[in-house]
């Protein structure tokens, strides 16, 4: 049995699956891999299914009746991690746009330096993009300094979609009440640790824009994004965050 589980929400990846998955396995720490997938209409669930006769042990899938939001396959991911007793729960896309050797300088930053949640940050050691476009690497590090002139919150990377929680982070979060589904969620999931009191810890990466299969990145996203900081700040002047208990 892993302690580690990465959760991969999947829509449309045909191109990029069975690659991700063959790359998570071939690292010298053993992880254990679900794919929550939304009906995918490209065919994406039958190549998995095909592989668990493979990896009878790691790789498990969660299939959902519809496209129902990035936020909601996490947290239909965290819940199935928890019941089963997983202590390192991690978020990576299925495209390679995040790199599966760094999930082991995030499991170290977790396990061996004390980080409750571990980001695997673009813009710690400056701006880390690779095959962007320069008006979407500008938008996104405009919407990260936004983020935090509004929350206050000390985090470089914080749209950052790449992380470490430890089990504690996912018991201590209420994840009934987690509100946004699009790309606000990984903002608001930051934030709540960081007003718990958790430790975060951003770990420098690379991040390369996906070169195979369609990106699902748009500009209602980054909308919500800009007005759900808005709301998650207002909302969290009248919330009392009770502090983690070690």
């Amino acid at each position: 049995m892993s302690d580690s589980l990465v959760i991969v929400p999947t829509y449309n990846e045909k191109d990029n699956i069975e690659r991700i998955i063959r790359k998570v396995f071939s690292l010298p720490k053993e992880f254990h891999l679900l794919i929550v997938e939304d009906n995918s209409p490209d065919g994406t669930a039958a190549i998995v299914k095909t592989l668990m006769a493979e990896f009878p042990t790691r790789l498990f899938i969660e299939e959902r009746k519809g496209k129902l939001g990035l936020g909601t396959a996490y947290i239909h991911g965290f819940k199935w991690a928890l019941q089963r007793g997983y202590n390192f729960i991690f978020e990576m896309d299925a495209d390679f746009s995040h790199n599966p050797d760094d999930l082991l300088r995030l499991y170290d930053a977790a396990k061996g330096q004390g980080g409750d949640l571990v980001i695997g940050s673009r813009y710690i050691t400056g701006v880390n993009v690779v095959n962007w476009p320069m008006g979407r690497v500008l938008m996104s590090y405009v919407a990260s300094i936004y983020v935090r002139f509004i929350t206050r919150m000390k985090v470089m990377d914080t749209t950052a979609g790449f992380k470490c929680y430890t089990r504690k982070v996912l018991e201590t979060i209420d994840l009934e009440k987690v509100r946004f589904t699009g790309y606000a969620f990984q903002i608001e999931m930051k934030y709540t640790a960081w007003k718990l009191g958790f430790n975060i810890v951003e770990v420098p990466i690379i991040f390369t824009d996906r070169t195979m299969g369609e990106s699902k990145m748009s500009k209602g996203i980054f909308k919500e994004a800009v007005l759900g900081v808005l709301s998650l700040r207002w909302r969290s002047l009248f919330k009392a965050y009770k502090p983690r208990r070690d």
